[in-house]
Formats: C-alpha cells, structure tokens, sequence
C-alpha cells in the first residue's frame, strides 16, 4: 500500500466560518472522540491519492483532524489493471448501470480477493487491536474481515449508489456482501442508499462536505480569477506583468503549452463572456458529452456564452480505466459539432501532478462561471455542486441521487428532473442567463445552505459522534439541523 502524505491544519480559521454555536458544539465532539482515541490511530483507505471526490475530501479533512490532535492516516490501495476494471465495474453497477457489460463471477472474486490479500500483508503489519479504519467505496471492502478479526473498529463508507435498487444493483451488492457485513458499521451518503439486502445492519449517513479554505474554495479576487484563467490558456489577454496578482502557490502551475491541455478554437472568451462550467472526471455518468450536446444544441438561446468542460488529465487517474476513452469520444464529438458550436465550447484537461495547483485552478474557472452545472445521470453526492454553491455560484443540476439533498429546486438552484433532457438543460441555463436578479438570489441562498450544511466540522463531528458511540459511550452532542438563517427569500415578483 501506498502511504499518503496527511499535512497538519489548523482548525480555527474554518471554524470561524461556520460560527460560535456550530463551533462549541464541534468542540465538545471532538473532546469526547480524543479523549475516547487516546493512543489509537485512525486509518482511511481507498484506491487513489488524486482524482475524484473522495480523494479531495480525505486531503483536507484529515488534515484537520491531525489539527485537531487526532493521529490519523492515510493509506492507498494497490491494485492491477484487473482489479481497477473490475471495481469500476462494481462503480457502474452501484448506480444501477451495466457499465462494461463485464461478470461477477467466481473468477472476478478471485482475482478481488487476491489483490485484497496482496495488500493485507502491510496493512495487518500496521494497524494495531482498537485502531478505527475507515474503508471507503467498492475498492477496499474486501479488507474488513480480516482487519475486524484483527481488532480493529472497521467502517465501511460507501459513497455511490441509487434510491431504488435495481437487479443490475442487486447483483454488485450480492458481490461485496460478504465483506461488508463483516464490518463494524456502514456509512452512506444517503438513507436511500441502504441496499435491503444489508437494512438489518448498523449503518449510519453522513452527507460528504467540503473546506471551505481549501485551494479549491479559498477567495479570490476577481483580477486574481482573470490572471488565472489567461495563465491557463481559458481566457483572452495577455500574462505579462500580472503575476503579482497570482497567490504565491499558483506560481508553479504550468500554462497551457506545457501543463494544460484546452481543445478549442479562436478567438478566446473575453472577461465580459458568459460562461457555463461542469467540473467534472471523464466518467460516462457525469455525462460531459451530453451537456456538450445540449449546449450546442441550444446555443442560439444562449446568447454569446461559451461551455467549458474541465475535467483531471484522464492518464492520471489511475483508479478510472474508462476516463481516457471518455475523453476521447468528447473530443470526437467536439470535432463533429458545426464550427459556430466548436468556437464556443472548451474541452480543459488540467495537470495532476500537483493537487493544490489543480484545486487552484479548478477555483479560478468555477469563481468566473456565470452558472455552474452539473448534468450526472447518477451522482452520490455532487461535491462540485457545493464548491458552486459555497461560492456564490447559481448552480443547474440534475435531480439525481445526492444532489436533490444539496439543492432545493427555485431556492438554491435549478433541477432537471430528467438529465437527458438536453432541451430542458438548455432552457435552464438560459433562464439563468436571461434573468440575473433570480441567478443572484438562488446563488445567494445556496451559499448559505453550503455553509450550514456541508462543510468539514458538520462531517467530522458526525464521523466523531459515531466513532464515540461504537467505543461503547453514546455522543450526547449532536449537529443542528436547522439553518441559523433560513433561505433569502425571493422578491414577489420573482416567484414563478
């Protein structure tokens, strides 16, 4: 297994952000679960220290647990090129869709079972009787058996899944079944997630949440977002003499000859330019190709305003087999568009090999998009719908999965009840355009939600409360769920 570098946080700044209440009530979980951990490690695994979601989550939440006083770490998996496709299988099946159109059958759990082992080897060397490991996804749920009979308090944190189980479900659940059941206690990003075959057991929910002063989300100024986006190759105008605006960890990001990859032609978005943003991996069901078409699609309605579709560099994922593939039917789908619809979308590939360059970036494009979207087919939780929200951004989504918790439609941003309606995407998004009073106020009230709901003290304290409990104590604080203040409301003659 790969060891993860976990740098050490602070907790007072983020806690300043979500104010006295929420902070004295973290504070009181966080004595309980150090006084309860006292000489124990807290160990994550998964199946890749860059890319996606999880990853981004575990870098800053861990970060401030250490902060926090907390010895946690964290550990990544190895795996072959096997191992991966068949996991990616089991990504697809959780959501209720073929996927490669692959088995799961005896020799896929074979093969599983002897990555599994393979990494066992190092992790029983490492983790002592009373440690907490937290598992997370398909990827790793082969190691709770043997680490629970080792002594350790196992929970297995699934992010993925749907709220009504299909058999294409059903069959991936019957494969991780056996190992699941095995650990302490479940966690799921949401109660619909609960496959019936495992109702019986522990489980708990723990929505995913973000940091709010990460490189991804920290402020920046609208001269520093512009810089940005022309460093990059995203924006027209010239680099030269404005590096000072730059913070000084951006200084090492390489632009676009070099370090960045933007399929596009000329001319460039000028700063005045709407312009509308998925970030996302180049995963079938994040559904790139299908915002492509419906942008295009409805480009007459949307007045001058460009599409960028910003995505990891697909060769450094390595727990994703499919993200190459993906791309590369976007960019042929891009070449076969008419030349008035290339000119106006931009397929960005940004560079992995530093992760706060990489979140800095991503900051810049969602900080100068005019609307943020997210057009999933499936999605566990939307993390880059709250980074939209948190700043400030109005947000079109599907009504999938997580996402229907985050947003309430016509109060914190627009839903589509159907995500392969390109025609309803576009007269979403155009609605937005067309009416700035209304993008305004949904943005305004998503970014409180985002900060009573889904920052990192609401999830750790969760996680700490749960972590108590299972120790044999049962955590008597709990995370307000009421808002301090509730939405802004929209002026009368608004309302629709």
């Amino acid at each position: 297994m790969q060891a993860v570098s976990v740098s050490t946080q602070a907790l007072e700044p983020t806690l300043a952000v979500i104010g006295i209440r929420r902070t004295n009530r973290f504070l009181a979980a966080l004595e309980q679960v150090r006084a309860a951990l006292r000489g124990r490690t807290i160990w994550h695994i998964n199946s890749t220290a860059q890319g996606g979601g999880v990853a981004e989550m575990l870098q800053t939440m861990l970060a401030y647990e250490r902060g926090a006083g907390l010895d946690v770490r964290w550990l990544v998996m190895d795996g072959d090129a096997t191992f991966f496709t068949l996991t990616k299988r089991l990504h697809h099946r959780l959501h209720g869709e073929p996927g490669d159109d692959g088995v799961l059958g005896a020799a896929e759990r074979r093969h599983y079972e002897q990555i599994t082992r393979r990494n066992l080897v190092s992790l029983l060397a490492a983790v002592n009787p009373g440690d907490v490991v937290v598992l997370h996804d398909p990827q790793t749920a082969g190691l709770a058996p043997r680490l629970r009979e080792a002594g350790a308090m196992v929970l297995w944190r699934c992010h993925i899944g749907i709220d009504r189980i299909n058999a294409i479900a059903e069959e991936a659940w019957q494969f991780l079944q056996p190992y699941i059941e095995l650990a302490d206690t479940r966690i799921f990003s949401r109660a619909a997630y609960i496959p019936p075959s495992i109702a019986s057991l522990p489980a708990s929910v723990i929505p995913p949440a973000i940091d709010a002063l990460s490189p991804k989300n920290q402020p920046l100024s609208a001269a520093t977002v512009r810089v940005m986006l022309r460093h990059i190759g995203l924006l027209a105008g010239a680099v030269n003499g404005q590096r000072r605006k730059l913070p000084e960890s951006f200084f090492n990001v390489k632009g676009i000859d070099d370090g960045v990859r933007v399929l596009q032609t000329q001319p460039l978005p000028s700063p005045g330019t709407p312009l509308i943003v998925q970030v996302s991996r180049w995963d079938p069901l994040k559904d790139m190709a299908g915002v492509m078409r419906g942008f295009a699609g409805r480009r007459q309605q949307l007045g001058s305003a460009h599409l960028a579709l910003v995505g990891p560099d697909p060769s450094s994922v390595t727990d994703d087999p499919e993200g190459v593939r993906v791309y590369e039917e976007c960019v042929d789908q891009w070449h076969a568009l008419p030349p008035d619809a290339r000119e106006r979308i931009h397929l960005v590939c940004l560079q992995m090999a530093s992760a706060e360059d990489n979140a800095l970036m991503v900051n810049a494009i969602q900080r100068f998009a005019t609307v943020v979207v997210q057009k999933s087919l499936h999605e566990g939780f939307g993390l880059t719908v709250t980074e939209a929200m948190l700043k400030g951004r109005p947000v079109v989504a599907s009504r999938v999965g997580g996402i229907q918790d985050q947003i309430m439609n016509g109060v914190h941003g627009l839903l589509l009840d159907d995500p392969t309606d390109t025609r309803a995407f576009g007269d979403a998004v155009a609605r937005l355009l067309d009416d700035p009073v209304l993008a305004r106020h949904l943005a305004r009230n998503a970014r409180r939600r985002a900060i009573a709901e889904f920052l990192g003290p609401r999830q750790m304290m969760q996680m700490f409360d749960l972590i108590h409990g299972l120790n044999g104590s049962n955590g008597n604080v709990t995370w307000e769920e009421k808002h301090d203040e509730g939405p802004v409301a929209l002026p009368r003659r608004m309302k629709r």
